[in-house]
Order: structure tokens, then C-alpha cells, then sequence
């Protein structure tokens, strides 16, 4: 009866997932979670060679895309249709983080920034969310960052970007949630990942930074194993519009 009861809750077995940055970090491991739970998992990234390594790892496929690069957005688009059709879950965890100080970052930093971290999620949304519609069902879960609601030093761009990021989030949920696709970002807390490196190169900043979670350390790419799943799931049925912070309560305290 229990199992019966998760199974119906958490099982993706039959859906199709696409995961943009599923090569490394937070995005490997929601890719990693998605084909855990039973989905067939496409990734999605810049670099082949990593690509090819969670590909094989999932028992997955994959695609290299520059997500700054709205001609390769669009050809991405095109290729997972042809190969799958449209997804059940579209999982936007791809993001480039330029970090010079505000006074120092040149329009070209703010405009790449936009295109991955912004643009792109939008983009494959309008491509794919009107076919979950159709269907009557669907998951885009968007990546956000404690940057969406406070600032921090030398990461303006991205910071305006994931703010945008909760902005999409509300306006596709508001667009599709009625015709049974849910849509909700995930926020994470300080996590070490290729994105992070540059700050947990300064040991005494993350010891500062886990000082003021509540649970007392950083964040684990891992940790995103099962707010993956469940907002993916039947069990976020009734989940939609929301940006949801797995940061161990750094935002709260």
C-alpha cells in the first residue's frame, strides 16, 4: 500500500524531461533525480564532453547548445521535438554568472547574461508549454537564487537576471497552470558548483555564509534531489507559481 501510494505521488516512468545546464552542479542533479524517479532525460549544455559523460551516466541523451545563443535555442528546440516531441518537464538550470564589479560590467556581459539566464528559459517555454497544454499536463521548474530578493557583491547581471527568473516564473504559471502545466522556480542557497568556484575560493566567506543557514552548512548540489522530483510530480498538483528556497533557511534568517 505504501509503495502503491509513493509510486502514484512521485513516479515520472513514461515522462519526458529536458534539463538545460544537466552537465554539472545543480542542474546534473536535477537531471540525475528526474531520471532516478523514471523519466527519460535529455541534457542540455555548452560542453560536449561533459555532456556525453551524464548522458551515459542517466542512461540519457543529450544536446550541445549555447543558451546565450537565441539561433541555437531555437535549433535546441527543434531537435528535441524531432527526436521526442515536446517534453513533459523542461528544467531551466542553465546560467553564466560574470562577475566584475557593477561599475565595471560592459553591456556585452549584461546582454550574454540575459540571453542564458533570462531569455532562454522564456523562449523554451513558448516553444514547449502550449504543446504541455495541449496535453493537459506539463512541469517547467525555473532556477532562481537568494540574488532574486538581495544583492551580492559582483554579480549584478545574474542577480537581475534570477529576479527576472521568479517574473517568469508567475507570468507562465499564470499563462498555462489552468490548462494543467504547473510552473515554479527553485531558489538555491550558497552551493558549490562550477558557477560558485570564484566564491568558495575565500574559505573565510563561506564559513560566513554557512553561519547564517539555519541547518549550519552550505548547500550540496544533491540537496535538489527531491524538490526536483516532487515539483515535477503528481504530488505538486496543486504547486504552481511559486519561487520555493532550498537554501537551509538562509533566506529566512
Amino acid at each position: 500500500m505504501t509503495s502503491e501510494f509513493l509510486h502514484g505521488l512521485f513516479s515520472l516512468t513514461g515522462r519526458r524531461a529536458v534539463v538545460t545546464g544537466g552537465s554539472s552542479g545543480i542542474g546534473r542533479e536535477m537531471a540525475a533525480a528526474l531520471a532516478h524517479a523514471g523519466a527519460g532525460v535529455t541534457v542540455v549544455a555548452r560542453r560536449e564532453g561533459p555532456l556525453r559523460e551524464a548522458a551515459t551516466a542517466l542512461r540519457g541523451d543529450w544536446i550541445r547548445a549555447d543558451l546565450a545563443d537565441r539561433v541555437q535555442v531555437h535549433a535546441l528546440a527543434d531537435e528535441v521535438v524531432d527526436r521526442h516531441g515536446v517534453p513533459d518537464i523542461l528544467v531551466n538550470a542553465a546560467a553564466v554568472n560574470p562577475r566584475p564589479p557593477m561599475g565595471e560590467l560592459t553591456e556585452d556581459d549584461w546582454d550574454r547574461t540575459m540571453r542564458a539566464n533570462l531569455d532562454a528559459p522564456f523562449l523554451l517555454g513558448q516553444r514547449f508549454a502550449p504543446g504541455m497544454a495541449d496535453r493537459g499536463w506539463g512541469r517547467i521548474i525555473n532556477v532562481a537564487s537568494q540574488q532574486a530578493v538581495r544583492a551580492f557583491g559582483n554579480s549584478g547581471a545574474y542577480g537581475a537576471s534570477k529576479a527576472g527568473i521568479t517574473g517568469l516564473t508567475r507570468s507562465q504559471a499564470e499563462a498555462w497552470s489552468a490548462r494543467g502545466v504547473r510552473v515554479n522556480a527553485v531558489a538555491p542557497g550558497f552551493v558549490q558548483t562550477p558557477l560558485t568556484e570564484a566564491v568558495f575560493d575565500n574559505p573565510a566567506k563561506i564559513a560566513a555564509l554557512a553561519g547564517r543557514t539555519m541547518v549550519g552548512r552550505n548547500g550540496l548540489a544533491t540537496d535538489f534531489h527531491g524538490i526536483t522530483v516532487f515539483l515535477a510530480s503528481a504530488a505538486a498538483e496543486y504547486v504552481t507559481g511559486q519561487t520555493i528556497f532550498v537554501d537551509g533557511g538562509f533566506s529566512v534568517s
